[in-house]
């Protein structure tokens, strides 16, 4: 009885106790081009979003430049209390009085801001030189999607080579067992046989590990969380031809953000120069003042009468008063001589950045065209030695089966077949990836 009770427990609390919501997966992100690939790596990359920063911060230090050259209105509010000893002014003779007042607006424009346009000059500068540094974050990302999107694809290559030496491992030991049944060939050769399948059994595990790994990388730069869900297209058998290197040198100097953001800081430096000498150029700032300066806060002051005396006039306290200061810079120690001197060195700086992003744009253009050259004409060459290399197995395991050849040229032919796949898929990569890279130079992507 106490048994059934129980049973009978557990269903009901079975039965009412609450489903807990099921969790409905992410849809899977499918297929994915290199263009889209690279597309999803712009719009998540740290070092762009960082980049994208480093723009906005431009753009209000050229506000806050413009908004320097334009009138400021600040209120001014003071309460002056003096010891009074009898007189009218108090202890301090300066003070206009015990009890004083002070409720102003104060204007104040500095003249001559308004005929200086240095430092909006060079916040506009500075703003386009972070715009070029986007474009050069967005280059450095593209360069890493497009590794990390063909190491993808020749890792799947390499998957299915490694399936296919699986199966080439098993028609070899089953060829040497029914050898061995009908006593042609030794124990020995179903060991070895057997040891070549547990390799490529391995070797594809570690090739599925490989693809794993790959798309995990890929996945952190296209996605705004880690995902690995994916695939991506295998395009290495499509002809893409390479273009000619004067067309290509051409279009990457037009296109480089490098090259551009450097031009840039020349600029730049040069208003900084400008803003350096405005140190030796005077200052007149104007200020008005409108309120109270007085001794009751109040608009009008009515003054007691006096016994015997007449009634003393009513005094008016709100109003106004300008004042123009100018100052004329005649020794500062060359301290003025100093930050021109420094400006002028940093333009030289910036000039001879100019010239190592000149140089680096040529080299890093020479090498990737010459890879891609290189890997180019290998392909054909990499594709007739997997071809022999596949007759080559055919042929020795006809030998093996016809008692004239060792286990051993069997699983050194398979060996050798393997590494020629392997070959073939790693050129082919090797090509995409230098190509899509000189494109990334030349700005076609």
């Amino acid at each position: 009885m106490l048994r059934a009770a129980g049973l009978c427990l557990i269903i009901a609390v079975a039965v009412w106790t609450p489903l807990a919501p099921a969790q409905t997966p992410a849809p899977a992100a499918g297929n994915i081009t290199l263009v889209e690939a690279v597309s999803r790596g712009r719009q998540y990359g740290t070092q762009i979003q960082s980049a994208s920063l480093a723009v906005a911060l431009a753009k209000e230090d050229w506000s806050q430049a413009r908004a320097a050259t334009m009138p400021q209105v600040n209120a001014f509010s003071q309460y002056i209390y003096t010891q009074g000893n009898g007189t009218p002014s108090g202890v301090f003779v300066a003070n206009d009085g015990i009890h004083v007042y002070n409720e102003q607006a104060v204007i104040h424009q500095e003249a001559l801001a308004l005929v200086r346009h240095g430092e909006i000059q060079r916040a506009q500068a500075a703003q386009a030189v972070a715009q070029a540094k986007v474009d050069v974050a967005r280059r450095g990302i593209d360069a890493t999607v497009i590794t990390d999107y063909f190491a993808i694809v020749a890792a799947q290559r390499k998957f299915i080579n490694a399936q296919t030496s699986v199966r080439e491992a098993e028609q070899f030991l089953d060829i040497s067992e029914k050898l061995e049944k009908g006593g042609e060939a030794a124990h020995a050769d179903v060991v070895k046989a057997q040891l070549l399948l547990q390799q490529r059994q391995r070797d594809l595990q570690d090739a599925q590990v490989n693809i794993d790994k790959a798309r995990i990388a890929l996945g952190v730069l296209i996605f705004p969380d880690l995902r690995a869900d994916f695939t991506v297209e295998d395009d290495l058998a499509t002809p893409a031809l390479l273009p000619p290197l004067p067309d290509a040198q051409s279009q990457a100097v037009a296109t480089s953000p490098d090259l551009k953001a450097a031009r840039l800081s020349i600029d730049e430096a040069g208003y900084d120069v400008n803003v350096a000498k405005y140190g030796y150029l005077p200052s007149l700032g104007i200020d008005v003042f409108y309120g109270i300066d007085a001794n009751q806060f109040a608009v009008n002051t009515t003054y007691p009468r006096q016994p015997g005396g007449d009634i003393p006039p009513e005094r008016h306290n709100l109003g106004y008063a300008a004042q123009a200061t100018l100052n004329i810079p005649v020794w500062n120690w060359g301290a003025t001589r100093s930050k021109i001197k420094q400006a002028e060195l940093r333009k030289q700086q910036a000039q001879l950045d100019l010239t190592l992003a000149q140089r680096t744009l040529q080299g890093n253009l020479a090498a990737t065209y010459r890879e891609a050259q290189g890997a180019l004409a290998q392909i054909d060459s990499l594709k007739a030695s997997a071809d022999l290399s596949a007759e080559n197995l055919r042929l020795t395991l006809l030998r093996y089966q016809a008692g004239e050849a060792t286990a051993f040229e069997v699983v050194d032919a398979q060996s050798t077949l393997t590494a020629a796949r392997g070959a073939v898929d790693d050129g082919l990569a090797r090509y995409r990836v230098a190509l899509a890279t000189l494109q990334s130079l030349t700005g076609a992507i």
